[in-house]
């Protein structure tokens, strides 16, 4: 499985890293996430500035793609040319989108009227590309993913985990991340989650 963990300027290093950092936990897997970027460089809304792993096209070819929040979202969204780069397939890919990145997803026509989850601060703004909103931190849809809150890419990498190889896979890399004395805590919330969107499109596909 390679994953696009699309990374603009002025990125949100919680989307970005705690999202492809749980995900490489599958590397024994043949799994690999990679920081997918426009540029060579982005630099972070806290002023880290990283390289890219790979260019924004490879999104097209990745098995996967997370879109990730950042504060310049609203200017991304508006710029045409930036977001004819992106072609996404959700067909044959998982895609999943964070906070603002709920609203990239919306303005790729990658949303549609399916409600979605974003952060308080961007909900206005994907209320207004036509997204209903819903007060939670995670939903699916099919092979469309959003979440809510900088700590729900925890979300996002169990649900992409679950459904790319197994809950168990994905319990194990949660397990590992999870701090020590709340290991079971944590996988218990990942799992209350995410499972009722795993089994929702295990019985559709039945």
């Amino acid at each position: 499985m390679q994953i696009a963990v699309m990374t603009f300027e002025g990125f949100n290093e919680l989307d970005s890293f705690v999202a492809a950092a749980i995900l490489n936990r599958m590397k024994a897997n043949g799994w690999a996430a990679h920081i997918t970027s426009p540029t060579e460089e982005v630099t972070s809304m806290n002023g880290v500035t990283i390289r890219r792993q790979k260019p924004l096209e490879f999104a097209a070819e990745a098995d996967a793609v997370l879109i990730g929040s950042g504060i310049k979202t609203r200017e991304i969204a508006a710029d045409t040319d930036l977001l004819a780069r992106i072609r996404l397939d959700p067909k044959r890919q998982l895609v999943g989108a964070q906070c603002s990145g709920t609203l990239l997803l919306a303005k790729l026509g990658l949303v549609g009227d399916l409600p979605a989850c974003t952060d308080l601060t961007t909900k206005p703004w994907v209320i207004e590309a036509g997204v209903k909103v819903i007060d939670a931190p995670f939903v699916a849809h099919g092979n469309v993913a959003t979440a809510g809150g900088c700590l729900a890419s925890q979300y996002l990498a169990t649900w992409m985990i679950a459904r790319g190889a197994s809950m168990r896979d994905a319990e194990e890399a949660i397990h590992y991340v999870a701090p020590v004395g709340e290991k079971a805590l944590y996988v218990d919330q990942a799992v209350s989650v995410v499972a009722p969107f795993i089994a929702k499109d295990a019985a559709m596909a039945a």
